[in-house]
């Protein structure tokens, strides 16, 4: 019986079961014939039969021990002998063992990535029932919703268990007397209920704390529990204080409990009656809802339709325009991030790819070496199925090495991933457990049926009494070595290709003028709270204070407030749920064309010294003037682009806009690129006011670094107010190119697998033509002898190296062109079928492959011909 059946049986113990009946069956029955061959009648010669063979259910368990003990021992055996035969050959070995680890290693590295971040359900109960809500018009698509709407939802739908929201902001926690930035989400009812949580410690809120002028509580996260009160089990008893007002610790929610927002570490009830929760204006709340069990998305959509057409009606002032928005959570915590891991998988699955392939080139090579070997075998009565079996043991023992060690890179490369994009989602939750190292497994066998099944089976046929004669004959066979080594350099020319886009993409990015100056701009944040805004115009006196404070700092050029950074996408905008520009249609309150396009453009709202210290020229008028109330002011600039859209042939000054409120352009601004330096500048308008929410972000202009002004900026902002707390400080460059952070990831990481890639097929272009110059040598040797030139001889290996690799570039070519359609929604200034690039890629792999191909290629001419005669 084959080592394949056997392994087959074993896998299968009925058959294995069936096969030992049938053997001692017919030994019985052989038995039996012969008694009855001497004489004695059929009963009795079964008699005897039976008892001289014994207990037939011990005889089948001894059959079965003999046949998989005979089975593990070849296994043992095969396994022995290729060790040894690998530790012969060292180079050989760690050749294939290091492709596979670099091969294996990214691919594991990856497949975490994707596993913990795109496979995985959300670590929450039935994560697949809770979605995200939003409210979405035509003007300003699709934002957060109000309190109010929220809790209609809650109370009509029929597709919902519960729907809850939260307002995420960040406050100062003055509990041990020094103000300390904390991060605190204001949660409406039947929140724990949506999510699916109870606390370690305490309860959730009653309905008195949800009202207000009710007790003040708060829930705290498992780490501030433990980093503020050591785990102290009686911290029910104590309270926080948040400004100069205490909360009373009623629950603490488990470390396990994955809030969307990571840092968030309280918990305190939004009060339902209360005028910005009962406003249907004010659209503040991140909205979560759980879908009833067995209810669809589109169930769910077409019920919240109907409900909000209802509300549309009872309320057509502020619900008429707006229908719901339903998305599963996930694919908001996902973001953007899953085109950049199904990328990186294509890439990382193309370079295993590669990598089999090199590592089946190499094993032709030596089984074509070792055939001699294999032949001897045959005459010592081996099978055909053991030598096969015999050679795929050897590829197997350096899948699992070379397994092994693609552990140890996986390991390495995540690593990489968090310090090159920290910013991932889900990114703590990446790491090496059971289902990537099941993974790791599959990817081995896989590596054993790819890259030795085809090898061991043709060295097995190849080899026969004649095979002692090929080292003097030029094989015919190595146009397959050929093959594979094209196979590689066209994947090698793609994932090159893919890499030249990517990095063309940022040195485009590189080089944009964004419109504004982001050199010497410190950012930062002081903690408030929207509890502020009941007395908006002392909010707007102390941030009116503090910017002219900073202001007059040594050092300090200019000071300014705004709502949302510049030149950052608004996803990756961190502190308040205002970080949006809000897309809104003006009118002009002077007469305009009927047939003119509506006005729309981003408004933002900036405090008047915003454009001095962003550098952002006036182009024409006058900045607006600093408001010291909340009325705020009734004057606006606009951009060039506003004014050359829908205003041109007048000028704009004086004119006058009808959008939140009417009021005057007073100038026109540059365009700059708020939006992203990757985006174009649309028309905008800018409110001048600095205190857009209690708690705006600071932009500080200095003259040098802007670190080294720092620690100056934070002292005097604790000097005006002693219990904020003065957080997220950073220079205003370094947040924009972390803004594009999975932009390099996605370059980094593709580069090197390519530049791996391009090191393994030139490797493949080494090996493969070493072994044809090996099958050569006495012709080389002849031709050298009888007067040949060398270089001509050099020049003929290389004219074959460069025609498999030209053919293999234009492959290569045809799939870089289809690859780079796929990443044109990643690219910037750059085309996908860019010409300088793809020239590029084909002369530096041509280069290359020479290079690679040059040092067997005069290796054998160079060799001695008395030598090469004699060896051949």
């Amino acid at each position: 019986m084959s080592l394949a059946r056997r392994l087959w049986n074993t896998l299968r113990p009925a058959r294995v079961q069936r096969d030992i009946d049938r053997e001692l069956s017919f030994h019985l029955a052989e038995r039996v014939d012969q008694l009855r061959d001497e004489g004695l009648s059929k009963a009795e010669a079964r008699r005897r039969a039976r008892i001289q063979f014994g207990n037939p259910t011990l005889q089948r368990e001894r059959t079965r021990d003999v046949d998989i003990a005979e089975w593990l021992d070849a296994g043992l055996r095969n396994v022995r002998y290729a060790v040894r035969s690998l530790v012969r050959t060292p180079g050989f070995t760690a050749t294939v063992v290091l492709t596979l680890a670099l091969g294996i290693g990214a691919n594991t590295a990856v497949f975490s990535a994707m596993d913990a971040v795109l496979m995985r359900p959300l670590p929450f109960a039935d994560a697949d029932r809770l979605v995200r809500l939003s409210q979405v018009t035509e003007d300003a698509g699709s934002t957060n919703l109000a309190a109010a709407r929220l809790r209609d939802w809650n109370r009509l739908t029929s597709t919902f268990e519960a729907i809850t929201g939260h307002v995420v902001e960040d406050v100062s926690d003055t509990t041990a007397g020094v103000p300390e930035r904390v991060r605190r989400a204001t949660v409406l009812p039947r929140f724990l209920q949506v999510w699916g949580v109870t606390p370690v410690l305490g309860r959730g809120f009653t309905e008195v704390e949800h009202t207000l002028g009710g007790p003040s509580a708060v829930m705290i996260s498992e780490r501030f529990w433990r980093g503020h009160f050591n785990a102290d089990r009686d911290v029910l008893t104590r309270a926080v204080r948040m400004g100069e007002r205490s909360y009373s610790i009623v629950g603490v929610l488990p470390a396990s409990f994955a809030f969307p927002d990571r840092d968030v570490d309280w918990w305190v009830p939004d009060w339902v009656n209360a005028p910005w929760t009962q406003a249907r204006g004010f659209s503040s709340s991140t909205g979560i809802g759980r879908l009833k069990a067995g209810v669809t998305l589109e169930q769910a959509r077409a019920d919240l339709a109907v409900v909000q057409s209802q509300l549309g009606t009872q309320y057509p002032d502020t619900d008429r325009a707006i229908r719901p928005g339903i998305v599963p959570l996930k694919e908001t915590v996902v973001g953007g991030a899953r085109g950049s891991l199904w990328l990186l998988f294509g890439a990382v699955s193309v370079l295993l790819l590669i990598a089999c392939t090199n590592i089946a080139a190499l094993l032709l090579s030596r089984g074509a070496r070792h055939e001699h070997d294999v032949t001897v075998r045959y005459a010592l009565g081996a099978s055909r199925a053991s030598v096969v079996v015999q050679l795929l043991t050897e590829v197997a023992v350096l899948a699992v090495a070379g397994a092994a060690a693609g552990l140890v890179v996986a390991v390495g490369a995540s690593a990489m991933f968090r310090a090159l994009a920290p910013d991932l989602p889900r990114l703590d939750e990446v790491g090496i457990d059971a289902r990537v190292l099941l993974y790791t497994m599959v990817s081995a066998v896989a590596v054993v049926l790819l890259c030795g099944l085809f090898p061991a089976v043709r060295t097995a046929r190849s080899a026969g009494p004649s095979a002692g004669a090929g080292r003097a004959q030029v094989s015919a066979g190595h146009s397959l070595q050929w093959l594979l080594v094209g196979m590689q350099v066209a994947l090698s020319v793609t994932l090159l290709a893919g890499a030249g886009l990517l990095i063309r993409s940022i040195e485009a990015l590189s080089r944009v003028d964004p419109g504004f100056e982001g050199a010497r701009v410190l950012t930062l944040r002081v903690s408030g709270s929207f509890g502020e805004e009941r007395d908006y115009n002392r909010t707007v006196q102390r941030i009116n204070r503090t910017l002219d404070a900073i202001a007059a700092l040594p050092g300090v050029a200019a000071a300014a407030t705004t709502t949302i950074l510049p030149g950052i996408p608004d996803p990756n905008q961190a502190g308040g749920p205002v970080q949006s520009a809000t897309a809104t249609e003006f009118q002009l309150v002077e007469v305009r064309p009927t047939d003119a396009p509506p006005m729309i453009a981003e408004w933002r709202i900036v405090s008047p010294s915003y454009f001095d210290t962003l550098h952002i020229p006036i182009t024409a008028g006058e900045l607006c003037r600093r408001p010291d109330g909340a009325a705020g002011t009734t004057e606006v600039l606009v951009n060039r682009s506003f004014a050359d859209r829908y205003l041109l042939g007048r000028s704009p000054i004086g004119l006058h806009l009808t959008g939140n409120s009417p009021d005057r352009i007073v100038g026109i601004v540059a365009d700059a690129r708020e939006k992203g330096i990757d985006r174009d500048a649309g028309p905008a308008v800018y409110s001048c006011f600095s205190a857009p929410t209690p708690f705006p972000w600071f932009l500080v202009r200095t003259s040098g670094d802007p670190l080294t002004v720092a620690s100056a900026v934070r002292l005097k902002i604790n000097e005006l107010e002693p219990l904020r707390s003065v957080y997220d400080i950073a220079p205003l460059e370094q947040r924009i190119v972390d803004a594009y952070a999975q932009n390099r990831l996605r370059t980094i990481v593709l580069a090197l697998f390519a530049v791996t890639a391009l090191s393994l097929a030139c490797l493949g272009v080494y090996g493969t033509l070493s072994y044809v110059v090996s099958l050569r040598r006495r012709e080389v040797g002849l031709r050298v002898a009888l007067g040949a030139m060398r270089s001509r001889i050099v020049s003929q290996f290389l004219l074959t190296v460069l025609r498999v690799v030209g053919l293999a570039c234009a492959a290569g070519l045809a799939m870089s062109v289809a690859f780079g359609h796929a990443l044109s929604g990643m690219l910037f200034g750059v085309s996908p079928s860019d010409p300088a690039t793809l020239a590029g890629v084909v002369g530096i792999v041509l280069a290359v492959a020479t290079l690679a191909a040059l040092v067997p290629a005069a290796r054998a001419v160079l060799a001695e011909p008395i030598r090469a005669l004699r060896e051949g």
